[in-house]
């Protein structure tokens, strides 16, 4: 899997459970460690969980440089245009530093119980396709927009206040569709280490190249993001573990052989915020000096 030279970014997880001193604090612990990204997975029908915009429309005023991107939106629970709407003035009110990780929708039982549209696998991604069009429409800056879909449309509708910067969308994209539509239209791609292992994700980031050059995009114009989740330091912790400098050297090999760019850390231990700390004072500098030094270059 060729390294697309991409500037590596770093980022933290936070989960939307229902306790918001904890996300505030995490929050704050994300952006004092030098990270670029706050990510929030979406799940409403969770009952433990906080509504991710409304959590993340909180957090944004304790924060001041730090994007935050939904990781990744279940598009069965928000309509596409409102769902457009909603990014669009969160990014407005942030000053620019919203990201839009979105994903077709798992979990059908619960998105049915919640009262959410039943549609099949081949539904979902065809409405998920429709979104995505609807929403950069939407986002366009034209003064007057139609879109007429099987799953959505829209009539003569005004948009806006238009987004402060240009929104990314990143997938969370794991069949062989979803991977095609990475390549052919996506800003990013953003899986999980403990669904897509390093060996696997090399070969899906080819799979995306190939769509992306079909589609007459350079492949490096697609963000390749990766949720990582463990504890650095910690026995007995779910997911990866081992000391900053193991941490580091696996992460330096996702960016090098696996083809990533941007990693997440989703802390499973007890102390996020320590946990944060440790990553940006003693996993990131050492990432970022790896890379460089791989790629020749005194820019990782």
């Amino acid at each position: 899997m060729p390294d697309h030279l991409r500037g590596v970014a770093f980022g933290g997880n936070l989960d939307p459970t229902a306790d918001f001193g904890r996300a505030a604090r995490e929050a704050q612990a994300i952006e004092d460690a030098g990270l670029e990204f706050i990510g929030i997975q979406d799940h409403p029908y969770q009952r433990r969980f906080f509504d991710t915009w409304t959590l993340m429309s909180a957090l944004v005023p304790l924060t001041e440089r730090v994007h935050f991107v939904t990781d990744v939106v279940n598009l069965q629970m928000r309509p596409a245009p409102m769902l457009a709407k909603a990014v669009a003035s969160l990014d407005v009110i942030s000053g620019g530093r919203i990201e839009l990780g979105l994903g077709a929708g798992g979990f059908p039982e619960a998105v049915r119980a919640m009262g959410g549209p039943e549609r099949n696998a081949a539904e979902r991604v065809d409405a998920l396709v429709e979104a995505i069009d609807l929403m950069r429409l939407m986002w366009s800056g034209a003064p007057s927009v139609t879109f007429e879909g099987e799953h959505y449309s829209l009539k003569g509708h005004k948009p806006g206040p238009p987004p402060a910067h240009r929104i990314e969308i990143w997938l969370g994209a794991l069949g062989p569709r979803m991977l095609r539509l990475t390549g052919s239209v996506a800003d990013g791609w953003i899986p999980s280490h403990s669904y897509v292992p390093p060996e696997r994700a090399a070969v899906m980031n080819s799979r995306i190249d190939e769509a992306a050059k079909a589609a007459h995009r350079e492949p490096a114009e697609i963000r390749r993001a990766y949720n990582v989740m463990g504890s650095i330091g910690v026995k007995d912790a779910p997911g990866l573990s081992g000391s900053p400098e193991r941490w580091a050297e696996n992460l330096s090999s996702f960016v090098l052989e696996a083809g990533m760019d941007t990693l997440l850390f989703w802390p499973t231990g007890d102390d996020p915020v320590a946990q944060f700390e440790l990553f940006g004072r003693e996993v990131v500098p050492t990432v970022r000096d790896t890379v460089a030094r791989s790629r020749g270059s005194d820019r990782p």
